[in-house]
Formats: C-alpha cells, structure tokens, sequence
C-alpha cells in the first residue's frame, strides 16, 4: 500500500470560512467565520487522500489582502514546504483576490512541492455549496505525485488551473474561475487528470525567492474610461515605481492621457499599458509608440497579475529591457 502523502491546510479566511443564516443565502452570508478545523470536520473522508495538519494564518476576507499578506502567506507556505514531513500545501483563501496569491507563490516559492490554493463561491452552509467538494479536490491534487513541479495551482468546480493563468470572471457562478487557454487537468472522483503543463516559467525557474524578498515596491493600477481626467492620473502615478495603464481594447491610451503618463515615465515611474477587455495580447508599439514613450507592455497578463509580477520585477531592477522580457517570460 502506497504512504499516504502529509498535507498542511493553511486557513486564511473568504467564503469557504463563511456562514449564512439560512440555506438560501448562496450572496449574503458573512464572511470568514469559520475556523480551518471546523472546515476540514466538514470532510471527514479527505483523511483517506492524505495525512491532514491544520493551522490558522489568517481570517479575513482576501479583498483585503495587500503586500503583507501576500509575504506573509508566502514566507510560510514556504518554511513549511522546506519540512521533510510535508509533501504539499493546501491554501484555503478568499475567491476575489486568490488568482493574485496564488501567482504571487507561483512566483516566488523555491520548491517543487504541490501548492494548490482553494475558495469557494459559496459558503459551506449554502444549499448545494461548492466548498466541501473543492476543498476535497484540492487536498487530493496536493496529496497526488503528479502534482510536482508545475508551479502553484488553483482548484475550483472540478478544475485544475495554473496560477499563472486562471482569472475570477464571474461574481456568482460556481463556475467562475476560468484559464484564458484552458484548465490543466479535471480532479474525477478523488484523483487529479492532467492534459497540459505551464509553459512560462515558475516556481524554481524564476530569479525571485519569497526568502529573500522585503518589502515590496509600490506599483498602482489605473483603469481607462472616457472621462478619465489627467490629474487622476498624475495624482495616482505620484508615489508609484510603477503605474499599469489599463486601457482600451489593445491599451490604448486616450489623447490627452499621453503626455500625463510619458511624464510619469521621465520622472522614473515604469508605465506598463494593458488592457481592460480581460482577454488577449497588448502588443509593444502596436496602439502606442511604446519605444519613444519609454512604456512597457504587459503581454498576455491581465492588470492585477501584471502588478505583481511589476512588482517582483521592481525589486531586482529598473532596466527597461530587463522588465520588458520579464512580462514575455513569466
């Protein structure tokens, strides 16, 4: 018989700690109120996938979640991935922000140990919440050896989903979390089903180490409409090292935005256009002159992801060309 696998649940709070006051309230219900133990009571069967260790991190809702706590988390997840009696880390976490922790550890931890971080849309007292069964799914794709070395995951409605990828696309839906290119794999019944790996680099292949980082650089986002006015722009790009433009369609920066943001970028902040439609590539020097602005573009990366990685990136250098290839490569 195969050794079962020990896996530490880390608890940090969200919908999947949260409680309702009746069985109908699948949007109303309060959040991050149970504690990781009480969750994990709700799966008793999970201790047949693995040898279970719980602790509480954190208990609030992951709206609020800001560099601290991403270090925190971090730092963590892992001094305890570097125990020789730990095989994987569970992560149960808020749905709003988890695919920016999750790409924030799939940056910087230095192990090829599973990491799979985990929410629901419901809480666990909602009629047909999907808490119970991802919680489950996520102990099971931590627990299982195929899991190594393909960077941190994110597992929601059956999906195995690459942090680097996956984006919160729907407000309610239990099917909410979805991989512009397709989730990695399906859990069926316990057990984790691959079809792809990540393709950009992670994990142990990255130059960022969660051991050695401080405090992180302040990098801002901006979100592009019709009547944003100049000054909301230089008022936000003000204290910034960094400042994501997300623009129009493929970023594209309205008239009299312009000299706003190439004057952010003479004074040293690092502007970095996206876009708002959530989906694509914004191409350098393609709706811009990205060349003679000294902008930066994000690739592929929605705002939020881009943020992070600017932020990672801001922390080894300010050399333009080096930051350019930094969104083609992550």
């Amino acid at each position: 018989m195969t050794e079962k696998a020990n896996i530490v649940v880390i608890g940090t709070g969200g919908t999947i700690a949260g409680q309702g006051k009746a069985v109908i309230n699948t949007s109303a219900y309060l959040c991050s109120v149970l504690g990781i133990d009480e969750i994990l009571r709700t799966i008793p069967h999970a201790s047949e996938l693995a040898n279970l260790r719980a602790e509480q991190l954190l208990q609030t809702g992951s709206e609020n979640f800001n560099n601290e706590h991403l270090l925190a988390i971090g730092r963590r997840v892992s001094s305890l991935l570097a125990q020789d009696d730990v095989d994987g880390v569970v992560i149960t976490h808020g749905t709003d922000t988890i695919e920016e922790t999750a790409y924030f550890l799939h940056l910087t931890l230095k192990s090829a140990k599973p990491v799979v971080v985990v929410g629901s849309m419901r809480p666990p007292s909602a009629m047909s919440s999907d808490a119970a069964l991802n919680l489950y799914d996520a102990i099971a794709v931590a627990a299982h050896p195929s899991s190594r070395g393909i960077g941190t995951l994110v597992v929601a409605n059956d999906e195995i989903h690459t942090a680097r990828d996956v984006v919160k696309s729907n407000s309610i839906k239990l099917e909410a979390f979805r991989s512009p290119y397709g989730a990695l794999g399906h859990v069926i019944e316990g057990r984790p089903r691959y079809y792809r790996r990540p393709w950009r680099a992670h994990t142990l292949d990255t130059p960022w180490s969660i051991d050695t980082l401080g405090a992180l650089p302040k990098v801002d986002i901006v979100y592009a409409y019709g009547a944003l006015s100049p000054d909301a722009v230089e008022a936000i790009a003000a204290h910034a090292r960094g400042l994501i433009y997300v623009g129009t369609g493929n970023g594209n920066v309205a008239e009299h935005l312009i000299e706003p943001l190439r004057d952010a970028a003479r004074r040293g902040v690092h502007v970095v256009r996206a876009s708002r439609t959530g989906n694509g590539i914004v191409l350098r020097n393609g709706a811009q002159p990205d060349d003679a602005y000294g902008w930066l573009t994000v690739e592929d990366q929605i705002p939020p992801k881009a943020r992070i990685l600017l932020t990672l990136a801001l922390t080894q250098t300010d050399d333009m060309q080096a930051l350019q290839v930094a969104f083609e490569r992550y």
